[in-house]
């Protein structure tokens, strides 16, 4: 199996979750016994990741004017680590976009552009959008997921308005650019992946009609280790949650 580095941490501080609370902060034991408290870089409900007592990686900030030192990075869950940093996706598909790691989307000649608006009355920002040439242009909407059911990644794992207007757009943009839906898959166990429709019926029915009106679908695994995070190529797509 192939494995390309496409973010790299610095040095991590290992420690054990105590608890999240309000969105945003997670109390932390560390190694010599003390307990901290970190941001969480995680706004949703982290359903099935946040189990309490499972070991942690936080990165370490010394940076006076912040008022937590520490970033919540990534969670053990059985033998496998799953990505809590939401920021990271995108700096990651930057890279793997920018290193030509998808060569269906990225050729010599593209232009990468981040945070481009886009939509009705520009009201949205797509995450990426590509331009070669005189060839239709291509947007990238990435959405981390790490919510499961045994090897299947599924998103979302709540009702997210944010993410059908998301699936909207994309496809109204059709037939005049290429629009693709990339699910950040941010853990390494799963090889197949399907829309949420227990959490969010609407988005798995708006998910089907972008597939069938031909907005791509690129659910791509990642591997995460204390080091670094690894692209581990597509995986397969199931246009339904099944059971549901």
């Amino acid at each position: 199996m192939n494995r390309e580095l496409v973010h790299s941490y610095p040095p991590l501080v290992k420690g054990i979750l105590i608890k999240r609370y309000k969105r945003f902060f997670a109390d932390i034991e560390l190694a010599d016994g003390s307990i901290v408290t970190a941001h969480c870089p995680n706004t949703g409900p982290m359903t099935g990741v946040c189990v309490e007592g499972s070991p942690v990686y936080l990165s370490a900030s010394d940076n006076p004017k912040r008022k937590l030192a520490f970033t919540w990075e990534m969670i053990r869950l059985g033998e496998t680590w799953v990505g809590v940093n939401t920021n990271l996706p995108n700096q990651a598909i930057k890279n793997a976009l920018v290193r030509g790691l998808f060569p269906d989307l990225v050729g010599e000649t593209t232009v990468v552009r981040s945070e481009v608006a886009y939509g009705q009355n520009n009201g949205s920002r797509v995450d990426f959008l590509l331009t070669r040439g005189d060839d239709r242009p291509t947007y990238i909407e990435v959405k981390n997921t790490t919510w499961t059911r045994g090897e299947i990644a599924l998103f979302p794992d709540t009702v997210t308005t944010r993410g059908q207007k998301h699936l909207i757009e994309l496809t109204d943009l059709l037939p005049n650019a290429e629009p693709v839906m990339l699910y950040f898959i941010n853990r390494g166990d799963c090889t197949s992946f399907a829309p949420g429709d227990s959490k969010d019926p609407r988005y798995g029915q708006l998910f089907r009609r972008a597939v069938e009106k031909g907005v791509k679908v690129l659910p791509c695994r990642f591997e995460v280790t204390p080091s670094g995070i690894y692209y581990l190529g597509l995986a397969e797509l199931l246009l339904q949650e099944p059971g549901v």
